[in-house]
């Protein structure tokens, strides 16, 4: 009985292991099929999602970029704006053409219309005359200029003018903006009315020409000799200066200058009406020197005129000009720049160094005289 007992318990057993690989072997199958459904599941929403979202953002993402590259369409309107008023300024010596630069008509009245030019530009000839862009040249009259502010203002037959430029505003533009000039550059005809643009490179910038210091507009804009006195615009076709000159050398490119239209139209408006451009005058001449033995330099006195302001202060012969109220003088252009900050009548403080001691002197402007 127990043997037999034995046999049937060990059949029992196989039976049961027979049944757990069975079960364990649909298990295992049934887990296949269900990644198998998982991933098809997984593919198709792939698909759904890239069908109708990322192929889609794809196409509005070119679209954004196509639409920048578009943009800029240029200046041509604002050229257009200003173009023909502007006119290539002759200056005649003896009856042979003596030196060219640039201008532009900025005001008419019932009998003329006026030009803008810098004074250097008609300077050393006898007359003056202008070419228009329909290549007509006619004479016209030198109203007056101001050496000072390297400003001329020229007259011609009202109904000669094809255009009138518009004046904008230097002092509202910002670093950086779009700006361009037409002229006459190098001086000659072939390129006459040449466009050039850039931006604003800076503002209020102290450059000394000849024996005086302007504060001036700087640019990038391409302005060679010929494009003295011509206009300055804005992206608005609005003149905001004077082209004037150009810091030329073989280690600086792109570094032009342009008179602020404010300060122009200040001075033009003065000329026109008759007015005489007077500045302050003390009563002094002045001589820039360096010490031999120090290297130090300076701006002294060379004479000091009996009666005038500068005596009634007390400046004497050989005085070293320290400042002008609390600003350094460092050269006689510099002196004078300063001092026409000011307006007949002011009084200001002069600090002078005489025999290694400072003195401060007070003067009171006057507005007559040739020298400082």
């Amino acid at each position: 009985m127990k043997k037999e007992n034995k046999e049937k318990d060990v059949t029992v057993v196989e039976e049961n292991v027979i049944a757990k690989k069975v079960n364990n072997k649909k298990s295992n199958n049934n887990g296949i099929v269900y990644v198998i459904i998982t991933f098809c599941v997984c593919l198709v929403a792939f698909g759904l999602f890239y069908e109708f979202y990322l192929k889609n953002l794809v196409i509005e993402t070119t679209k954004t970029i196509k639409d920048v590259t578009v943009t800029d369409s240029g200046i041509a309107d604002a050229v257009e704006k200003v173009y023909d008023s502007v006119v290539t300024v002759k200056n005649y010596s003896r009856g042979k053409l003596y030196s060219t630069g640039s201008g532009f008509v900025f005001k008419v009245d019932s009998k003329n219309g006026y030009i803008l030019t810098n004074y250097h530009v008609i300077s050393g000839g006898s007359n003056v005359s202008v070419v228009f862009t329909n290549d007509t040249e006619e004479e016209v009259n030198v109203v007056g200029y101001d050496e000072y502010s390297d400003i001329a203002v020229l007259a011609v037959d009202k109904n000669k003018v094809i255009s009138v430029a518009t004046t904008g505003s230097s002092e509202n533009t910002r670093i950086g903006d779009t700006t361009f000039a037409v002229g006459t550059p190098v001086d000659s005809s072939i390129y006459s009315w040449s466009v050039t643009r850039g931006i604003l490179s800076g503002k209020n910038r102290l450059v000394q020409v000849d024996n005086y210091v302007m504060s001036v507009l700087q640019t990038d804009t391409a302005i060679n000799s010929g494009n003295s006195g011509g206009p300055l615009c804005n992206s608005n076709g609005e003149v905001i200066g004077i082209t004037n000159m150009k810091l030329a050398s073989s280690q600086i490119e792109g570094i032009g200058f342009a008179i602020p239209i404010e300060d122009a139209l200040k001075y033009a408006e003065s000329i026109i009406s008759g007015k005489k451009i007077t500045r302050p005058y003390i009563g002094i001449s002045v001589y820039d020197s360096t010490n031999y033995f120090s290297g130090e330099s300076g701006v002294y006195v060379e004479y000091v005129e009996k009666g005038g302001a500068a005596e009634k202060a007390g400046f004497k012969s050989g005085d070293k000009i320290v400042k002008i109220n609390d600003v350094e003088i460092t050269n006689s252009s510099y002196f004078r720049y300063q001092l026409y900050k000011y307006n007949i009548g002011d009084k200001i403080k002069i600090t002078v160094n005489r025999n290694g001691v400072d003195k401060t002197l007070t003067v009171t402007l006057s507005g007559s005289g040739s020298k400082n």
